[in-house]
């Protein structure tokens, strides 16, 4: 099954629908993506974006990164939000080669899911009160994005596994991503051999510290990120479709 949807110059770009969840509903297709910076859209990926008929865009990046880098093509035709749940910038190209980094990337998610709980809150009420799809989107559609993909799926009722599959499937695009920097900086390598990966491992890591800290991801929702009940069962209603519901969007 190919959850990514072609594009030329975005390379992440996926569809969540499809998981089976606990209780025996279905994931709905076409209803919530996730992706690399919607700012790269141009031409016919532009077109082929539009086809989607996606009415929410939830950027998770800093405000100086969309400055930068630009935010989704015509804006206003979108209802577009910007809530960066990243507080503490650090720059994964120049990770240490010598330190673990897979143990230094689920440490910098635990800053996020502790700085970024009420950016993640609304993240989530946004989703759930969306009228159309919605696409959730970071730069690279790997870490902030990946922290958000987790949850989601985490928060329906998917199987672990299966959980830890969505983010690693980021890995099939990590050679594109790489090749971005090294555009980007000319004549340059990344210090860090492992830049653009994206390996189960780190999401299991990220996972096993929210069960210590909260005792389940349910826990860290409800006591960190205090996210209501109604929040829950809207974003249930919503994403799930078939078993014993009929949701997802129209």
């Amino acid at each position: 099954m190919n959850r990514h949807v072609a594009f030329e110059g975005l390379h992440n770009f996926r569809d969540m629908g499809g998981y089976r969840c606990a209780d025996g509903r279905t994931v709905a297709w076409r209803t919530l993506y996730r992706s690399d910076s919607l700012g790269k859209l141009r031409g016919a990926d532009w077109e082929r974006f539009l086809e989607l008929g996606v009415g929410t865009v939830i950027d998770l990046r800093y405000s100086w990164e969309i400055e930068a880098k630009g935010r989704v093509p015509e804006a206003e035709r979108f209802h577009y939000v910007n809530l960066s749940i990243e507080h503490r910038p650090y720059d994964q190209e120049a990770i240490d080669p010598d330190v673990d980094p897979w143990r230094y990337l689920a440490d910098r998610f635990a800053e996020v899911t502790e700085d970024g709980a009420e950016e993640i809150r609304q993240v989530l009420e946004h989703i759930a009160g969306a009228p159309g799809p919605v696409v959730f989107h970071c730069a690279s559609g790997k870490d902030r994005t990946g922290l958000i993909g987790m949850l989601v799926l985490t928060l329906l009722g998917v199987g672990r596994e299966e959980v830890l599959a969505d983010f690693a499937l980021t890995e099939l695009a990590t050679e594109r991503l790489i090749g971005d920097w090294r555009a980007a900086h000319p004549g340059r390598e990344p210090r860090w051999p492992g830049y653009g990966r994206a390996p189960a491992v780190i999401m299991e890591l990220v996972l096993a510290d929210l069960e210590t800290r909260y005792g389940s991801v349910g826990g860290y929702l409800e006591d960190r990120v205090k996210l209501s009940d109604r929040t829950a069962e809207r974003l249930r209603a919503r994403l799930l479709t078939g078993g014993n519901g009929t949701g997802g969007a129209a």
